[in-house]
């Protein structure tokens, strides 16, 4: 429902999130990609958007991204397992909307959004490098490809300068490590 107090068009969910967005980044320090426009609305974020194909079924990736037993086990597969110690704090995954989850040693934590099992994992995700509280968000959509699966990943909302550090860590401590646990 419109809110008239909120601006015009918008509800007041829609005036909430834009206003967390941008006082988010303005916490980030984030320098703007694109001019602020007349209306006073500036674009300054960064996007990962990924599609890795998995050669197991949308319910055993969405399992194996949800079951803290099965991560553990894709952790010790990454690339972040040479230089972490994932043994003495294992994965923590809460498996319902609001569960925590605390990954790779402790160096990622946040807690679940949404879940929809076979189909949509949402999690506010965070790095402990992070300046703290500041959380993005990681949206894995998981579709049906063929007798395996395709994950639509987008991650936003993180410190611009980590983009090229982040896509790389989602493809060898994510990507990489779940191709393995499949085969």
């Amino acid at each position: 429902m419109e809110d008239p107090s909120f601006g015009p068009g918008l509800t007041r969910r829609e005036s909430l999130a834009t206003l967390a967005f941008t006082f988010g980044s303005l916490a980030l320090g984030a320098k703007p990609a694109i001019a602020a426009s007349s209306d006073g609305v500036a674009y300054s974020a960064a996007t990962i958007h990924q599609e890795p194909v998995f050669s197991a079924t949308p319910t055993r990736v969405y399992d194996a991204l949800t079951d803290p037993m099965q991560f553990q086990k894709v952790q010790l597969l990454s690339a972040a397992s040479k230089s972490l110690n994932l043994v003495s704090k294992p994965a923590e995954i809460g498996r319902e909307p609001g569960g925590a989850i605390l990954l790779f040693g402790g160096y990622i934590s946040g807690w679940q959004l949404e879940l929809e099992p076979e189909r949509r994992i949402v999690e506010a995700w965070r790095a402990a490098s992070w300046p703290p509280h500041i959380y993005s968000i990681a949206k894995f959509e998981l579709i049906a490809q063929g007798t395996g699966a395709k994950i639509v990943f987008d991650h936003t909302g993180f410190p611009v300068n980590q983009a090229e550090h982040l896509a790389g860590g989602w493809k060898s401590n994510y990507w990489d490590a779940l191709a393995q646990y499949f085969k």
